[in-house]
């Protein structure tokens, strides 16, 4: 079966972002909450296609109760998730505010809104701690009280790490185990794609999990893929720039990397050239010269 090629979404969030998966998300939620909730159609997807800057994408954001869940998955150490977070939440309080008819932000009266939750699972190898905070304030140039702050919890999500959480999870923990497993097969398989169905195949029959990986067999290779490479990527730019010892060496390093990604999903038709060129910043006539070099 072949990749659907517009599916670009992250495996963590085709699996806790589907609405067809909704036991899930609740699952991840009353673990992360240590709640009991079991009324998975209470939960109101409300994830963040495309942000402003960069077309960046919400992994997993979802209303329930009096609280709306940001959730995001990462493979690599990424610092500057609470911007990420403050523009996914502005868009969602946004969003919020217009759908909301009971809602008055000119009311003389305290209007409520949903408590936000931002967490970010991390499951790469840049760092074996087993949570930590992440603050934008640490981002400003100007650190003296800053009027806005937004605090990320990053969890740690490697298989082994936050035990209490995944056997809280079912479906997280084997997530967490699969992920593993396709590291860990890397080591004796002649490719990426090799590991992955060693992975599939390994998955205990009793997995709440892969009966949907393997109906979706395809699009879970495509994501693992993609979001492989993608690391792969950012570990060599923050390899270079720490070679060369100054920061503009990185931006310089992210800069060519997006570029040669575009051009990549250009030229396996995932983009089309006016879609490419817009997220490169160029017009079609730049961008299609250096697709042609």
């Amino acid at each position: 079966m072949a990749a659907n090629r517009e599916y670009k979404d992250r495996l963590f969030k085709f699996i806790f972002g589907n609405p067809d998966n909704r036991e899930w998300t609740l699952s991840l939620y009353n673990a992360m909450n240590g709640s009991h909730y079991t009324d998975a159609s209470a939960i109101e997807f409300n994830t963040i296609e495309n942000a402003v800057y960069m077309s960046m994408k919400n992994d997993v954001s979802f209303l329930i109760e009096d609280t709306v869940n940001f959730y995001e998955q990462q493979a690599t150490f990424n610092p500057n998730m609470p911007m990420r977070f403050l523009i996914y939440a502005g868009m969602a309080y946004s969003r919020y505010v217009e759908q909301n008819e009971d809602y008055n932000p000119y009311s003389s009266r305290q209007q409520t809104a949903p408590t936000p939750r931002c967490v970010c699972f991390y499951n790469g190898t840049d760092t074996t701690n087993e949570r930590e905070i992440l603050r934008l304030s640490d981002a400003f140039s100007n650190d003296s009280s800053p009027d806005i702050e937004v605090t990320v919890t990053m969890i740690n999500i490697n298989y082994g790490h936050n035990k209490a959480l995944l056997e809280s999870c079912r479906p997280l923990k084997e997530y967490a185990w699969f992920v593993d497993r396709v590291r860990e097969n890397q080591r004796v398989a002649d490719t990426l794609e090799t590991a992955i169905d060693m992975a599939l195949a390994e998955l205990s029959d009793d997995s709440l999990i892969k009966p949907f990986l393997l109906a979706n067999q395809a699009e879970v290779k495509y994501m693992c893929i993609t979001e492989y490479d993608e690391a792969k990527m950012y570990a060599r730019q923050r390899k270079e720039a720490l070679e060369e010892g100054m920061e503009k060496g990185m931006e310089k390093g992210m800069e060519k990397g997006k570029l040669d990604m575009l051009l990549e999903l250009f030229k396996d038709g995932m983009l089309t050239l006016q879609q490419a060129a817009e997220k490169a910043h160029m017009t079609v006539s730049e961008f299609e010269a250096k697709a042609d070099n």
